[in-house]
């Protein structure tokens, strides 16, 4: 690993940021995607006769999830999930619920958006996210071939004309090469935007990328370092996984303001956890919020406050309960 390059790109985060981590949430709404056929992507390996709309996730454990991020200190790295699950009215509604919550404007990622729909749901978004995952043409063509660049492109200047933010996503170790950052940094020049998702490949099984070999930390690092040398005061989100946690002190040194993938609700309170706590203070950064601690707050109390139908808030209650079990006994092992 290039230390020059790391320690350049750790001094111009210093210069642009606070010492701090915060850990961002994707909260997904489904696990089908009505194009299913990208091809790094565990929705592609979904059944082709499972209905796409009834991998939805009900209202109630959504809403439950939300409440949980912002008790526990977790930004909302967007809400998310496949394409063609909801109608834009079903969207919009649940923006309404949502925004009840979080009390402020949430990040959404749910494919290309029209302006039209992008005006429509502005009350309730900060931003969107454009899941571009690789920016050379070739290679995007291959792993996305029911995805193309362009309407994202249209969206990303819609949004910038309603004075919406642009975030995008980026996948270390499909294939891109160093060369390949030219064209990211025109891609983020040229549509002004202001968040990155920096993700490494998560070889699923069932798919083309089943037996490739995951980033390293170094190669991941290199990415995140190259872009906060080249945009300063850019938005740095890493992606790691539970088996990935180790890279977590480099990413940060390279840049990344933020961390995200790490499952939290069914790993809280475990050793992978704590490790994720202890890299962020051995990347000289105090960490936002809690992946450990479970705080004692009124539950009941915070959900009988929504100003939802009763029905829903004892759906919430319960899923709220479900979680809670999990982290409370992993908490306590």
């Amino acid at each position: 690993m290039d230390t020059l390059l790391i320690e350049k790109a750790e001094k111009v985060h210093q210069s642009n940021f606070k010492s701090t981590v915060l850990f961002e949430r994707a909260i997904f709404f489904s696990w089908g995607c009505s194009i299913g056929d990208c091809t790094f992507c565990y929705m592609s390996t979904q059944p082709k006769e499972k209905i796409v709309k009834e991998t939805k996730r009900s209202d109630a454990s959504l809403l439950a999830e939300f409440i949980l991020a912002k008790q526990l200190g977790w930004d909302i790295g967007f809400f998310t999930g496949g394409i063609g699950i909801f109608t834009p009215l079903e969207l919009e509604e649940l923006l309404k619920k949502i925004i009840v919550i979080t009390e402020e404007k949430i990040w959404l990622s749910v494919g290309p958006i029209t302006k039209p729909l992008l005006i429509k749901y502005s009350p309730y978004i900060r931003g969107i996210v454009g899941s571009t995952e690789t920016i050379n043409p070739e290679l995007h063509q291959v792993v996305c071939p029911s995805k193309p660049l362009a309407p994202y492109e249209r969206m990303f200047e819609s949004a910038e004309e309603l004075g919406l933010e642009k975030a995008m996503t980026f996948i270390v170790g499909m294939g891109e090469t160093r060369d390949d950052f030219l064209l990211l940094k025109e891609f983020i020049v040229k549509y002004k935007i202001n968040k990155i998702h920096v993700y490494g490949l998560i070889p699923q099984k069932g798919t083309p990328f089943e037996n490739a070999s995951r980033p390293t930390k170094e190669e991941q690092a290199w990415w995140i370092a190259q872009l906060r040398i080249n945009f300063p005061k850019l938005d740095i989100q890493c992606g790691i996984w539970e088996d990935r946690i180790d890279y977590l002190s480099l990413l940060l040194k390279a840049g990344a303001n933020s961390i995200s993938k790490f499952k939290a609700t069914k790993l809280f309170g475990t050793d992978i956890a704590k490790q994720i706590e202890e890299e962020s203070v051995k990347a000289g950064r105090s960490f936002v919020g809690t992946l450990t601690k479970v705080p004692d707050v009124d539950w009941k109390e915070i959900v009988s406050n929504l100003s939802f139908e009763q029905e829903l808030k004892d759906e919430i209650l319960v899923k709220l309960g479900q979680y809670l079990k999990t982290m409370n006994e992993n908490s306590n092992e």
